[in-house]
């Protein structure tokens, strides 16, 4: 079809006798007959319309540009992309200029991670940052590393860093805790203008519901049988440690929580108050925690000169009393702040007691326990070991087992 359309050159006679050579042929719908005295004239305007035949067919036309070869090609590129859109190519342009910004250097992964990571130390060290969201960090990037041990950390998209942050197919919470860790690295190299934009704010963040009350807690029958247990056991080794964790709420991890770094010193039995100090707290921030009648029958009969609060060897022997009544992590914070909320019936109370929020408190604890169990919770005494105050007041003398 296009061969039947192309222009040719024919011999013609016109009216006048005079031999001519014609050029004819159809462009653009239109049909075209040009004369020429020669041959050779003719041939070079068949050259020329055949040409422009050519383009119009492919959609092409000769247009005078100042762009070289180079420069049309990706003009008519970043058209092609543009099909579709709303918007100009200098519209596009403009917002590029005006928001794009080059990285200040192409920084490799290893040397940002090992950067970053120097700072959170630092921040450690000046104790604004726990050790235990310290070491979070680093196992998050040690991990990171060894999925991408070569490049810059620039070469990351939001689809690369979703498909790390699935890996293994774990749960919503443990991919959102990825995500949080992963994130403040890359607002960090943001900041150093290592890369020009976060990938990681692209990248989904999984909302999860949780059910009011959800926490596990110790009804007053297990929490009496434990510290009965506690007596018993050790020679009552363990006695404060549980009791401050059980009866005051203090965050009980051993290597990272607050009764780790709790002194004896800070739990004044003169003024009925524990003193959590900002290097003591998990968030940095001084809270009174209110020592309860129950709380300090067990300290008397326990002093914590002779019973310290993390003693020897606890990791092991706080293993088995875990075993043994099935307690989780943090059972004894979860009971505290429940029990509390059923004796005083405030969620604000609760929470400066404890060192939460009050958006906590209602979510996990609100109306979990009733003012009845919640007072006998806190009238669990010791059994073995006498308060000696108790024991004066009731005109009797104090005896230790």
């Amino acid at each position: 079809m296009a061969q039947a359309n192309a222009f040719v050159v024919s011999q013609f006679t016109n009216p006048s006798k005079e031999i001519v050579f014609r050029v004819s042929g159809w462009l653009d719908g239109r049909r075209v007959r040009k004369n020429f005295p020669t041959r050779a004239e003719a041939e070079a305007e068949r050259q020329v319309l055949e040409i422009q035949r050519l383009q119009a067919d492919s959609g092409l036309r000769p247009i005078l540009t100042r762009l070289n070869e180079d420069q049309v090609q990706e003009a008519e590129a970043a058209f092609r992309k543009l099909k579709g859109t709303s918007k100009s190519l200098l519209f596009y342009l403009d917002y590029a200029l005006a928001n794009y910004r080059e990285p200040a250097c192409d920084k490799p992964l290893a040397d940002a991670v090992a950067d970053y990571l120097a700072s959170k130390r630092l921040e450690n060290q000046r104790t604004l940052l726990s050790p235990r969201q310290l070491r979070s960090i680093e196992n998050e990037l040690g991990v990171f590393l060894r999925h991408f041990p070569k490049g810059a950390v620039s070469q990351f998209t939001p689809a690369r860093l979703t498909q790390y942050l699935e890996r293994g197919k774990g749960g919503l919470k443990t991919y959102n805790n990825r995500r949080g860790l992963i994130s403040t690295f890359f607002k960090y190299a943001f900041q150093k203008d290592w890369i020009v934009t976060n990938p990681v704010e692209k990248t989904p963040h999984h909302r999860i519901n949780h059910r009011r009350g959800s926490a596990v807690t110790l009804s007053t029958a297990q929490a009496r049988d434990l510290m009965a247990y506690l007596e018993t056991f050790e020679k009552g080794a363990l006695v404060p440690h549980f009791a401050l964790c059980l009866f005051a709420g203090i965050r009980p991890c051993i290597r990272y929580g607050e009764i780790s770094r709790l002194k004896a010193a800070s739990v004044r039995l003169d003024t009925g108050t524990i003193h959590i100090e900002p290097e003591v707290s998990k968030v940095r921030m001084k809270r009174l925690v209110t020592i309860h009648p129950n709380l300090a029958a067990w300290l008397r009969a326990y002093p914590l000169d002779e019973f310290p609060i993390v003693p020897v060897n606890i990791p092991n022997t706080r293993r088995r009393v875990f075993a043994k009544f099935g307690l989780t992590h943090d059972v004894l914070r979860h009971t505290f702040i429940s029990m509390h909320v059923g004796k005083y019936r405030s969620m604000g109370e609760a929470a400066l007691q404890a060192g939460n929020s009050e958006a906590i408190i209602r979510k996990h604890y609100l109306d979990l326990k009733t003012p009845a169990e919640a007072e006998e919770f806190f009238g669990i005494m010791p059994k073995i070991r006498r308060d000696p105050q108790a024991q004066v007041a009731g005109g009797s003398v104090a005896v230790a087992a």
